[in-house]
């Protein structure tokens, strides 16, 4: 079977078995190509609960699916590949977390999306990449604890240095492959390019970009800018992305070690095995952290809008 035949036969169960096929941006592009949205995992969450469809499908990582369930808890979610989970999002534990509060009680604790459901119901507040610096900027408290990406955490503060923040010492181990010889070296290769990095990476790699923000941030900069060359500083899969989209512009990775193997392990093959029933996992969140993990999705919104 090729590609091209696959891809029909799953358009086609997607509308016999009511299926909203969501996928994350740093998917393979022959899934992007049968996807009903694509974006980040918070705007897939959206999409998906006002979606008609009963059944929901997400090519991503656990979290991902997890958020989808927590907003939209009358509808069958499931992840097409069980085994894509985001190491991220088991660094800390809700243990840990209540720790935290117990030694930091006048702080605010904010989580990264990039978390389970159960850590979720111990937070005040979480964020996404692109929502992090409004959302904490109209938090009134002054004193921030965020969790779990300390890359991402530091580039916030620098732009609210009027706020206290506390950090855990975690990080993608995918964006944390990048460092400042790779950017010295795509300037020394692109000297005409602009560099475009996720947050997720470390200071010293976003201190030296032209450009930093969430995977949505830098592809929408890319296909806005005049300019003809761009470095792409976070999952290579939005170097291929982009090239089809912007196929007058050139795109290189910044370092060919930013590759994501959770990311990556969903197939075409994956995607069509959950919609025909017989793959995938299906997404079971008790109703009590459920309602627990949503108040700080809740509160991400009345923040961030």
């Amino acid at each position: 079977m090729t590609i091209q035949e696959l891809q029909n036969k799953i358009i086609e169960l997607k509308k016999e078995k009511d299926v909203c096929l969501l996928v994350h941006a740093y998917q393979n592009h022959e899934i992007l190509e049968v996807a009903d949205y694509v974006g980040d995992s918070y705007g897939l969450s959206l999409k998906a609960k006002d979606a008609p469809q009963k059944n929901v499908v997400m090519c991503g990582v656990r979290f991902m699916a997890e958020t989808v369930k927590v907003l939209s808890p009358e509808k069958r979610v499931f992840i097409a590949n069980e085994n894509a989970l985001c190491p991220m999002a088991n660094q800390m534990d809700k243990e840990q977390v209540e720790a935290l509060r117990e030694q930091y009680p006048d702080y605010t604790i904010v989580a990264y999306i990039n978390t389970t459901s159960e850590l979720k119901t111990a937070v005040d507040v979480c964020v996404t990449s692109s929502s992090a610096v409004e959302i904490i900027k109209n938090i009134k408290n002054d004193k921030i604890l965020f969790i779990p990406d300390c890359n991402l955490g530091s580039w916030v503060q620098k732009q609210i240095p009027e706020k206290e923040f506390k950090f855990f010492h975690g990080g993608c181990p995918t964006h944390l492959r990048i460092t400042k010889k790779d950017i010295e070296r795509a300037k020394e290769i692109h000297p005409n390019a602009e560099i475009l990095v996720h947050p997720e990476c470390l200071e010293e790699v976003t201190n030296e970009a032209d450009y930093a923000g969430s995977t949505t941030g830098i592809m929408n900069y890319a296909k806005k800018s005049d300019k003809k060359e761009f470095v792409i500083g976070t999952e290579n899969s939005i170097v291929h992305h982009l090239q089809y989209e912007c196929p007058d512009k050139m795109f290189y990775s910044l370092s060919k070690e930013c590759v994501c193997p959770n990311m990556r392990a969903t197939t075409l093959m994956d995607v069509y095995n959950t919609i025909k029933g017989v793959g995938g996992k299906e997404i079971f969140i008790d109703d009590e952290v459920r309602t627990k993990a949503k108040n700080c999705i809740d509160k991400m919104i009345e923040l961030g809008g």
